[in-house]
């Protein structure tokens, strides 16, 4: 095994700089565990909505949104419906939150050395820049997507007018989506399976 060939210092030190994201990378763990949290808050409010729990009703029907004359006395099915998807909201933010720490870490700051590993992700051993950015593009449209849905079922709850500039935005992250994807498929075609 060849010795790699000794570096000046100033590329050595711009080099070295990409340890300053690690701080980065680390704070976006803190943030996972704080959407963990957050995950089973929620739950374990909704679980005592389901038995009865007018307390825990409350507050799920206050942390949704949900426009009401009155308290519903039970757990509905719109709240289950916008309860369950700020919950499956909460996990695609988590995986848009892993996506960014180990891919970008493998990236940009150094390898894992994951090679062989049974849990080792499969989109890990093919990514790089242009594949973390599609797909964190892609994670993006699924989030706004749900955003939407919820908006939707609680569309009482809205105007008009923030209603249309969810679609808007979301339109907007959609084509955004397809023009990165576009361009990335542009710069590096795929190779031809004959």
């Amino acid at each position: 095994m060849s010795t790699p060939p000794k570096m000046r210092p100033l590329p050595r030190m711009i080099f070295a700089s990409r340890w300053l994201q690690l701080p980065l990378y680390l704070g976006l763990i803190l943030a996972q565990a704080v959407y963990v949290y957050q995950f089973w808050t929620e739950l374990v409010h909704l679980i005592e909505a389901a038995f009865g729990n007018q307390h825990a009703l409350e507050l799920l029907v206050k942390s949704i949104g949900y426009k009401y004359d009155s308290l519903p006395d039970k757990l509905n099915e719109t709240v289950l419906m916008l309860v369950v998807l700020g919950l499956i909201d909460v996990v695609m933010i988590s995986n848009l939150l892993i996506m960014v720490i180990v891919g970008g870490y493998e990236t940009f700051v150094s390898r894992m050395d994951l090679d062989g590993h049974p849990d080792s992700p499969e989109w890990l051993s093919h990514v790089n820049a242009s594949v973390l950015k599609v797909k964190l593009a892609t994670a993006i449209i699924g989030i706004s997507s749900i955003h939407l849905l919820k908006t939707f079922i609680n569309a009482g709850a809205y105007e008009d007018k923030v209603l249309l500039y969810q679609t808007v935005i979301h339109l907007v992250f959609l084509l955004s989506a397809i023009a990165i994807a576009y361009t990335d498929r542009l710069l590096a075609p795929p190779a031809d399976h004959h």
